[in-house]
């Protein structure tokens, strides 16, 4: 099959990520793919073939339709797939002057919103006027989904569920890693918790810090972003601040536990990486994080009381109770957040589609 992927950008996040591991996945099992980026990408490049559109001033670019359009009627795509608000409505209005047989808009969050802000009641509005111009709509979660029906911005016959992947090769235990990254960080045998995400509102690392007082042992965030200076300034001294960084496979292995306090998700990638590390998972009650974590270390968002106690509670255990938790994760991750199972799963949707038009 001929697939191109549609993104709003391709940056470091989980969204992006996913739609690099896809279009890997795809040439992996023989499919043309390639990537576009309405803005210019910094990220990922080496994954696949990618074009930007070149929209640096902004998604509103005129110019863009038409590079676009240009791109489509070169490599003839049998599907385009998209990603992330502005693509989704490009690649249903792109339809209109260049036909192509299947169009396909994933949403990858509860709330896609570029500001903070979780009022999205415009955005549904749009993707519930352009939804006869999409063949299908897939949500990364059923949470995600439900968000969306309810909201009634997409046709139901139109709405699937197709889970965020992981590749469980790349993220697992490996005790020699632990020892290693340990030793190079300066840790001894403290507690570690590690943070892994963008620095900005959606991840509510405001919330955490302040959970974070109240808990012994070390906080590890990897990251970087908008409000790097006024967490650290807000962190206390139990707090290290790594900046962006390339192992992240390696920093969960010198975890002892992993901590998501977003206020917004669809389904963290981040989530998936550390239950396929087997790591126990304290996590806010945001998009999907209920089809991964168990009940107990799910707490309301922006509650750092509940999350401090949830992040306690963790601590407490016996190594083997927080052992048993950790392989449980992974087990699940295996079984049902598996790339490989969702490039499968994204395979058997196209064919689907191509084969009603």
């Amino acid at each position: 099959m001929r697939i191109v992927l549609l993104t709003t950008n391709l940056a470091r996040g989980g969204a992006e990520a996913q739609v690099a591991q896809l279009a890997a996945g795809l040439l992996r099992r023989g499919h043309e793919a390639a990537i576009v980026s309405l803005l210019e990408p910094s990220a990922f490049t080496d994954t696949a073939p990618v074009e930007s559109l070149g929209m640096s001033e902004g998604v509103a670019d005129p110019r863009g339709m038409t590079r676009l359009v240009a791109i489509l009627r070169r490599r003839r795509p049998q599907v385009l797939h998209s990603h992330l608000f502005h693509a989704n409505l490009m690649a249903r209005f792109v339809r209109l002057v260049c036909p192509v047989r299947a169009v396909v808009s994933t949403l990858h969050s509860i709330s896609e919103s570029g500001r903070a802000s979780t009022n999205v009641s415009r955005r549904d509005r749009l993707y519930r006027l352009t939804d006869p111009l999409a063949d299908a709509a897939v949500a990364v979660s059923k949470a995600v989904a439900d968000r969306h029906a309810a909201a009634r911005a997409v046709s139901p016959a139109k709405l699937r569920v197709i889970h965020n992947g992981v590749d469980t090769g790349l993220y697992h235990p490996d005790e020699a890693v632990r020892e290693r990254v340990r030793a190079e960080l300066g840790i001894r045998s403290e507690f570690v918790w590690l943070a892994v995400g963008r620095l900005m509102w959606k991840k509510d690392y405001t919330t955490l810090l302040s959970a974070f007082s109240s808990v012994p042992g070390t906080l590890l965030v990897a990251g970087e972003g908008p409000q790097e200076a006024e967490l650290r300034a807000a962190a206390g001294l139990n707090v290290r601040f790594l900046g962006a960084r390339g192992d992240v496979p390696a920093l969960m292995q010198a975890a002892d536990a992993f901590v998501l306090s977003s206020v917004v998700e669809g389904l963290p990638v981040v989530l998936l990486e550390a239950a396929a590390s087997a790591l126990p998972c304290v996590a806010t009650d945001v998009g999907g994080v209920r089809e991964v974590v168990p009940g107990p270390f799910v707490v309301p968002p922006g509650d750092s009381a509940a999350l401090c106690e949830a992040m306690r509670r963790i601590m407490l255990m016996r190594d083997e109770e927080r052992r048993a938790i950790g392989e449980a994760l992974r087990a699940l991750a295996q079984r049902q957040f598996d790339i490989e199972t969702c490039v499968s799963e994204w395979e058997a949707l196209y064919r689907e589609l191509l084969a009603w038009t």
